[in-house]
């Protein structure tokens, strides 16, 4: 070998080493974190053997990998679900008042591999029960997870990207409760799986209400809400998620099918 494709040889060396070593430091970081949390979660009372990694690491990255932090986020969650749901599963027929107003759709994977999920808003009656509502949010969000887990096991990477359709919102279908609930659930107990959330079609008189709505949203939240009006917003839109799993209703080629019909 050449002096010259020697010094080459061992310059890509150079090159590539460090980023295995970041890698597998930054894999070492994660066990160790991993670790520290369910240990953590151990001190506060509860557990989390029935887990998986994924799930966990979630919660950490929510918490910026503080493993006390994370414990106590998640065993907020155990506690939450636990009140509502004590048998750690709901039914379809629990929440069937919800469901027979078809106003959630799933469709299929994103250019990213992100499920899409379609919410039209011009369906929905306002809230009248808040732990029913909030039952179906832990259906409707976990059958999205369920149905991107990678060998029947979460990993931590699934996301979903939802659209939620205001076209044709009227003031008795405007419920600010229903939003700030969603998003808050969403946020506390299931952190880490919104990629992004495009608001389609929002009218004028709305404008007022979601700036009531966002102030109770987290930054990071915020961040991943885009408004969605134009018809050049609603082409890139269906550019970037892609044609064949947008809904033919928003100029892609899908079909809706309800998220109680969605086969997993």
């Amino acid at each position: 070998m050449s002096k010259r494709r020697k010094q080459s040889f061992k310059s890509s060396l150079r090159l590539q080493f460090p980023s295995k070593l970041k890698f597998k430091k930054m894999e070492v970081d994660r066990a160790v974190a991993l670790a520290q949390m369910k240990q953590a979660v151990s001190d506060l009372g509860s557990s989390a053997d029935n887990y998986e990694d994924g799930t966990l690491f979630r919660f950490l990255a929510a918490r910026s990998m503080e493993p006390e932090k994370a414990a106590k986020m998640f065993v907020e969650y155990q506690n939450w679900k636990a009140s509502i749901v004590p048998s750690g599963s709901i039914s379809e027929d629990e929440v069937h008042d919800h469901l027979d107003d078809n106003i959630i759709f799933m469709g299929g994977l994103t250019k990213e591999g992100y499920r899409l999920l379609v919410c039209q808003g011009r369906r929905h009656r306002p809230i009248t029960d808040k732990l029913k509502f909030e039952k179906f949010l832990i259906y409707m969000l976990e059958k999205v997870l369920a149905s991107v887990y990678e060998g029947g096991r979460e990993t931590g990477n699934e996301k979903l990207v939802a659209i939620v359709d205001l076209g044709g919102l009227s003031f008795k279908n405007a419920d600010a409760r229903a939003f700030i609930t969603g998003f808050q659930v969403q946020q506390a107990y299931y952190p880490g799986i919104l990629a992004k959330c495009y608001i389609w079609d929002m009218p004028r008189f709305f404008v007022s209400i979601w700036n009531v709505i966002s102030s109770f949203l987290e930054k990071t939240t915020t961040e991943m809400i885009t408004i969605v009006n134009t018809e050049d917003e609603k082409r890139e839109l269906v550019e970037g998620i892609g044609e064949d799993v947008i809904p033919v209703e928003y100029g892609g080629k899908a079909k809706f099918v309800t998220i109680q019909d969605f086969a997993l």
